[in-house]
């Protein structure tokens, strides 16, 4: 089936969301790399290949796949006054049909945490995927002792919906998450359960 391309650019006050391009190779190496120790903790093992142009040229390419496919939406972080990339969000695994559904996963570079980057850039991409998407829900989890992520995401509307036993293998681990929901038209009122 023939989908034309679809182009994703969102603005925020202080960011470009935006698919990465090849481009972005030496500054994305970098900043993975600068924040290995920041990041590692909560993220699947590397492969050994994980800093390399060839792996990189094939996550570009996975975006435009996605993109055109409607299965994923890919998007770096630019910081709109200079140009620099920040970290990334994806919103991946769209489910059409009854579902209406799709997950979100993000990271941050470890000198841009907690300066309200990822909050603009989480809220930019709801907006997005509840206004143009016709997504109804998006889902997100996060390790149980990552308290800043859990924040992160109850300040962006997301509710806590449970725990899923040996979710994701993190850092080589299967791990227990902690999982969120933020509904198009949500109303659930705030709790403070987990």
């Amino acid at each position: 089936m023939f989908r034309p391309r679809r182009k994703v650019r969102l603005e925020t006050e202080r960011l470009t969301l935006r698919p990465p391009v090849h481009a972005d190779f030496r500054q994305w190496a970098a900043l993975r790399l600068e924040s290995a120790d920041f990041l590692t903790p909560w993220e699947p093992t590397w492969a050994p290949d994980h800093l390399t142009r060839k792996s990189f040229t094939n996550r570009v390419y996975w975006a435009q796949r996605s993109i055109a496919q409607g299965t994923a939406v890919p998007l770096f972080l630019i910081r709109r006054s200079d140009e620099v990339l920040l970290g990334a969000i994806t919103l991946d695994h769209i489910r059409r049909g009854p579902a209406q559904a799709g997950t979100a996963g993000y990271w941050i570079g470890a000198q841009f945490a907690r300066e309200g980057y990822m909050r603009e850039a989480i809220q930019a991409v709801v907006h997005y995927a509840f206004s143009s998407l016709d997504i109804s829900r998006i889902e997100a989890g996060c390790l149980p002792e990552n308290t800043p992520s859990r924040g992160l995401l109850e300040s962006c509307g997301f509710k806590y919906e449970g725990v899923a036993q040996s979710y994701l293998q993190i850092n080589g681990r299967w791990r227990n998450h902690v999982l969120y929901a933020n509904l198009r038209h949500d109303r659930r009122g705030k709790t403070d359960v987990g």
